[in-house]
């Protein structure tokens, strides 16, 4: 077995652990840099009661407290599930290089997961989308915004 196959193995066994303790769906990942695991995941939706806790955001959750770093450059991520609107948010805010998943959105859509309609709602305008936005406050916002560029040694993400 390759050693990126051997990354998805553990991204499958960690998704087999956390589905069979009832923590949530067949979706785990692990977090690779330079050859070596950094951070670890599963879903654990149901368990916590947190719908943001997807396999790849607890991975990127591990990663980064472990390594001390809110960016995860020069990582890649495995994960045993394509990865939903959110879970690829996090993955690029995160920066990581590269992710290699194991089933895809259709897959996951098969057995009750279905994020077609997350990601069709996303190319919509956002007043066409099924949850209303609504600018608010915005000059108050946007004093808040400048605000935050005057703040010295602030660290950029």
């Amino acid at each position: 077995m390759t050693e990126p196959e051997n990354f998805m193995q553990r991204a499958i066994e960690l998704a087999r652990q956390g589905m069979n303790q009832g923590a949530g769906g067949p979706f785990g990942a692990v977090v690779v840099k330079d050859g070596v695991i950094v951070g670890e995941g599963h879903n654990q939706v149901v368990g916590t009661h947190d719908p943001t806790a997807h396999g790849e955001v607890t991975a990127i959750r591990d990663a980064c407290k472990n390594m001390k770093s809110f960016s995860l450059e020069g990582c890649e991520i495995y994960t045993t599930g394509q990865p939903c609107p959110m879970c690829l948010g996090a993955i690029l805010w995160a920066r990581i290089e590269k992710i290699y998943y194991g089933f895809r959105i259709e897959d996951a859509a098969a057995i009750g997961f279905d994020d077609t309609e997350f990601f069709r709602q996303m190319q919509l305008p956002a007043d066409q989308r099924l949850v209303p936005a609504q600018e608010l406050c915005r000059e108050e916002a946007l004093q808040l915004a400048n605000d935050y560029l005057l703040i010295p040694n602030r660290r950029h993400y």
